[in-house]
């Protein structure tokens, strides 16, 4: 829809392009001043934000077919093209009719339209000319091209402990401003992830939508579990006997009690047990618990306990653990 102030402004002029130019040439040199002048770029500096909009309004214009069309005519005629009513240039009537839409009336340039022989009115010709709308019917209004500007995003971290971030909440954060703002933290964030916050950034300096607020998740170490992925990791320490005899043992879960896991004869240091659904769990899923067997080799002996293990060592098979290791490493 044609503007009141297309008379005045030379958007090809904003956008550093000839007349003839191809959309290709427009968006390119649309690209190249939005990346200049974009607020984002230039946070408080009221002339790159004025300029931004300037580039925004003759892009959306000439960006488009039918638009660019229209404020051509329009253009060529402020160049010097007049329409008279049958009274003439002073005869007022059709004159003031458009003069009054544009504000410009008692100066300025002015323009008169003649009703054409084919039985339409003034309301017709200005219709085909902004929009297809006739006087008195709602056509959407006189916008300005390119829209208000959205307000800026602002940048935040807060600190999660690790079963908040795992499991979800809600928590109350305060702004710079001093704002308490609430948010919705969701089950399995990670440590580094980024929640937008849509509409609590900085305001619009022209009525349009506010920024939003980008918040980075930092999550702190338990000193028990380890995330991956979905599922949570945890080391249990297992003696010696238990490894090689076998044995049932209880192992922690995150917020809850204790269940209980059979180690097999024989397990060695590295093994993992999988305990089903104990794990992270969100909308997309739920993980498991990973219990990562150590074997636990005590510090002091007894001397009386390093005996019995040293007569334990001399019955077992005479065979070495690092003979496969060994040769893997020569034939590599």
């Amino acid at each position: 829809m044609a503007s009141q102030d297309w008379f005045d402004k030379d958007f090809y002029a904003t956008l550093g392009v000839s007349k003839d130019a191809s959309d290709a040439d427009i968006k390119k040199a649309y690209r190249k001043l939005a990346r200049k002048y974009h607020p984002d770029q230039n946070p408080g500096d009221a002339a790159a934000e004025a300029k931004f909009k300037e580039i925004s309004e003759a892009n959306s214009v000439l960006s488009d077919p039918e638009e660019r069309k229209e404020y051509d005519a329009v253009r060529a005629m402020g160049g010097g093209a007049r329409f008279t009513a049958p009274g003439g240039a002073g005869a007022g009537g059709f004159e003031d009719v458009f003069g009054g839409m544009f504000g410009q009336q008692g100066g300025g340039q002015r323009y008169t339209f003649r009703q054409g022989g084919g039985g339409g009115d003034y309301d017709d010709l200005l219709g085909g000319l902004f929009g297809g709308g006739r006087f008195g019917q709602p056509t959407g209004g006189y916008r300005g091209y390119g829209g208000p500007t959205k307000g800026r995003d602002v940048t935040a971290s807060t600190t999660l402990d690790f079963i908040t971030a795992t499991k979800g909440d809600r928590i109350t954060l305060q702004t710079a401003e001093g704002r308490e703002i609430s948010v919705n933290v969701p089950a399995g964030v990670a440590d580094g992830q980024k929640i937008r916050l849509r509409g609590k950034g900085h305001p619009s300096p022209d009525g349009g939508e506010a920024g939003d607020i980008v918040l980075t998740v930092k999550v702190r170490k338990h000193p028990v579990f380890e995330r991956d992925g979905l599922n949570l990791r945890v080391t249990v320490p297992v003696t010696f006997a238990e490894a090689a005899l076998g044995a049932t043992i209880q192992v922690p879960t995150l917020g809850g009690d204790p269940v209980k896991l059979r180690v097999a004869p024989g397990t060695p240091s590295g093994r993992v047990l999988r305990v089903k659904g104990r794990g992270v769990e969100t909308k997309k899923g739920t993980g498991d618990l990973l219990a990562i067997v150590q074997v636990a080799v005590p510090a002091h002996l007894s001397k009386d306990a390093e005996e019995k293990l040293r007569e334990f060592a001399s019955q077992l098979p005479d065979d070495d653990p690092r003979e496969d290791l060994l040769a893997k490493a020569r034939s590599a």
